[in-house]
């Protein structure tokens, strides 16, 4: 099977998508059953860290784990990559010691550069651009709680960030819309959604507005890891964007609240919607877990049956 990537949402197609969920379901249900699954057993995962983390560690080592495989952590900072050997050697000597690789970083171009040079399929763990996995679990969320998402509408209440982009792909991709508000100066970044049908996505000004008939709700911290420098700033610019029971009230009464967390309870979202009973956030949390079990299991071994 010819080497595929995961580096952006976009890259799978609607078919992918839909086996990945199914494929989700069944692992995950059989995890719940405690029924042993190695499909991975003698396979390695690497996962290389130069943005900290909890969940996307924890989902992926213990994933791969449940899967029958090993997972081994590299931080940059502990390797030769924080040393100055290029991304393109790195990625040639990682791939041949391993069969598949999560990368945790700054920019997508060094993603990408490294998967241009492995002979194993790179998984995004999350680039200041985009976060694929966590929207994979967010979709597969909404799927198990409410049903398919196509024609559905996802309010993005925040920063125009690597969520955001990464939702808006997920949209033309998926056939859903989302209706994105952010702070004067925070808006979406043209070149990061390069290619999404304006049909799939609309910007308002006022976040009530955007909330306003939406079936899910979301949002993420106001500070993203990188940009700790403009944090008061932020504090000032995003103090009308923080999502309450007001803007939970105007969107559909079924709708679900979601946060890719860590979350700051007082800040992008009140304690009342966080902790209260449209949140599944939590069973989304876990569901990165799930997800990328079928994810590198799909990667390595291609499509199976249940």
């Amino acid at each position: 099977m010819a080497i595929k990537h995961f580096l952006q949402f976009k890259d799978f197609s609607r078919d992918e998508f839909e086996y990945l969920f199914e494929r989700t379901a069944w692992i995950k249900n059989q995890f719940k059953s405690y029924h042993k699954y190695w499909p991975l057993e003698d396979r390695t995962l690497v996962m290389i860290f130069e943005k900290a983390s909890t969940r996307t560690r924890l989902s992926f080592e213990a994933g791969m784990h449940q899967l029958g495989g090993a997972a081994i952590y590299l931080n940059t900072r502990d390797s030769q990559l924080g040393r100055g050997e290029p991304v393109e050697d790195a990625a040639q000597v990682i791939s041949r010691m391993s069969d598949i690789v999560m990368i945790r970083t700054f920019e997508q171009e060094i993603i990408e550069r490294f998967a241009a040079n492995s002979r194993v399929p790179v998984i995004n763990g999350l680039t200041n651009e985009y976060h694929p996995c966590q929207i994979l679990a967010d979709i597969f969320t909404y799927i198990e709680h409410r049903g398919c998402i196509q024609g559905k509408t996802v309010a993005w209440v925040g920063d125009a960030n690597n969520m955001c982009n990464t939702w808006l792909q997920a949209a033309e991709v998926l056939d859903f819309k989302v209706n994105v508000s952010t702070p004067p100066g925070y808006e979406l970044n043209p070149a990061l959604i390069a290619g999404v049908e304006a049909s799939c996505f609309e910007v308002f000004a006022d976040p009530m507005a955007a909330c306003r008939g939406a079936d899910l709700v979301t949002t993420d911290v106001w500070t993203s890891m990188g940009y700790e420098a403009e944090n008061e700033a932020r504090m000032k610019a995003f103090a009308d964007w923080c999502v309450d029971a007001e803007m939970m009230a105007v969107a559909n009464p079924q709708a679900v609240f979601m946060h890719c967390l860590p979350a700051h309870r007082g800040e992008e979202v009140t304690a009342e919607v966080i902790d209260g009973p449209q949140s599944v956030v939590w069973d989304e949390a876990e569901n990165r877990l799930h997800v990328q079990k079928a994810l590198m299991e799909y990667l390595m071994l291609g499509r199976l049956q249940g």
